[in-house]
C-alpha cells in the first residue's frame, strides 16, 4: 500500500483517538487547526488575495471532511467493535457497508469540488505545493503524536 493511502488512514485514527478524550475534542482540533493554518501559510506562500478566497475554501472543505470522516465513521467503528461484528447479521453487515461506501462517494464528491474550486483560485503548482505540504503538516503531527506517546 502506498504511503498516500496509508497516511489519511493514520491521520483518521489519530484524529479518532483524540475523540475519545471527549472533553478536549474541541480544543484539541481547535490547536491543530491552528497548527495547520500557521504551518500551510508558510508553506504556500500565498498573496494576500490567493489567502482572501483560499482560506474560506479550505476551511469548508475542511470541515466538512471531519464532520463526515468523525460523525459519520465513528457511528461506523463503533459497529464494528468485535464483539458486535461477529454477532451482526449478513443483512446489517451489508446495510453497514452500503453506509460505508455512500460516506466514501461524499468524501470523494467533497474532494472534487474542493479542487475544482481550488483551481479558480490558485496555480496547479501552488495546489500541488499545497498537498506536499498537507502531507508534511500531517507526517509532522504523526512524529509529535508518536513522540508524546512515547514519552
Amino acid at each position: 500500500m502506498k504511503i498516500k493511502n496509508i497516511l489519511p488512514l493514520l491521520m483518521f485514527l489519530i484524529s479518532f483517538s483524540f475523540y475519545a478524550q471527549n472533553d478536549k475534542v474541541d480544543e484539541k482540533r481547535e490547536k491543530i487547526k491552528a497548527y495547520k493554518v500557521s504551518f500551510l501559510t508558510t508553506e504556500l506562500e500565498l498573496t494576500s488575495t490567493e489567502a482572501e478566497k483560499f482560506w474560506p475554501i479550505y476551511n469548508a472543505f475542511d470541515d466538512k471532511q471531519y464532520e463526515l470522516r468523525h460523525e459519520k465513521m465513528k457511528t461506523y467503528l463503533r459497529k464494528l467493535d468485535d464483539d458486535k461484528i461477529n454477532s451482526i447479521s449478513e443483512k446489517e453487515a451489508a446495510s453497514l457497508l452500503c453506509q460505508i461506501e455512500s460516506t466514501d462517494k461524499e468524501l470523494y464528491l467533497l474532494r472534487e469540488k474542493y479542487m475544482s474550486n481550488l483551481k479558480k483560485i490558485l496555480s496547479a503548482k501552488k495546489i500541488l505545493k499545497l498537498k506536499k505540504s498537507e502531507d508534511d503538516f500531517n507526517r509532522k503531527l504523526l512524529k509529535q503524536y508518536r513522540d508524546k506517546a512515547g514519552k
